[in-house]
């Protein structure tokens, strides 16, 4: 079995409720911690896919890991490899692949309903009823060439698509309750701006209320998900 390589961008933005379902299922990764400076890869002959996890930078600023990231992304979709990325991990796949990332209208944050689309993928990752889905975002991809589009919400079209191994999600499906905490605590001034300004943002109050029930809720789901993503990529992890 190879290992996952998991890339964290931001030290609260870390791996969470997929890191816990990789050990539950015996399945091995590598831990890459850009926001502490360590460099990606020169290949990926030690892998069996990449998972790549959020942040609040833009993909389209100019930081040093980008353009690396950019390049591993499009040799690991090159060699069929499964990628999947969560939010700016998702932005990343987009914009590897040829795809623009733009403001999204609206900011979105907080608890918000995805609905999977009619397309078999989409039937296959999210079953076919709308699920509550944990959001922090300003931006959102377009969709490469050749990719489906999977799901959306309310204020964001495009929060899935697929294509070949790779999974590209806008939305969290990883949170844990203490990342949801710890995010409205480090991230307060972007709430409030977005609070103001935005349809999309939940209060504090809405977005803690019931806080273990919803994450419950969504690590089930997410568990179906990343079952899912790695059967897609079985060939090379396994």
């Amino acid at each position: 079995m190879k290992p996952i390589l998991i890339c964290q961008f931001y030290a609260t933005e870390g791996p969470g409720f997929v890191r816990e379902y990789l050990d539950q299922h015996g399945y091995l990764f590598h831990l890459l911690r850009l926001d502490q400076g360590e460099q990606p890869p020169a290949t990926l002959d030690n892998y069996g896919g990449i998972i790549m996890m959020g942040g609040p930078m833009s993909v389209n600023d100019d930081l040093p890991w980008i353009s690396p990231m950019l390049n591993l992304i499009d040799i690991a979709h090159r060699q069929h490899l499964p990628l999947l990325g969560h939010c700016l991990g998702g932005q990343l796949i987009a914009k590897a692949l040829g795809a623009s990332v733009i403001a999204n209208p609206v900011k979105e944050i907080g608890w918000g309903l995805v609905t999977p689309s009619n397309h078999k993928l989409a039937k296959a990752y999210f079953g076919d009823q709308p699920f509550n889905a944990f959001h922090w975002h300003g931006e959102t991809f377009n969709l490469p060439d050749g990719a489906f589009h999977l799901l959306s919400s309310q204020f964001c079209h495009n929060q899935a698509f697929a294509i070949g191994n790779t999974l590209a999600l806008q939305c969290h499906i990883e949170m844990t309750a203490d990342m949801v905490i710890q995010w409205c605590v480090e991230d307060a001034d972007y709430h409030a701006q977005g609070l103001a300004h935005s349809p999309a943002v939940q209060t504090l109050s809405d977005m803690h209320h019931e806080l273990d029930s919803k994450i419950k809720q969504l690590q089930q789901k997410a568990g179906t998900i990343y079952q899912q993503w790695l059967k897609q990529g079985k060939n090379t992890i396994d």
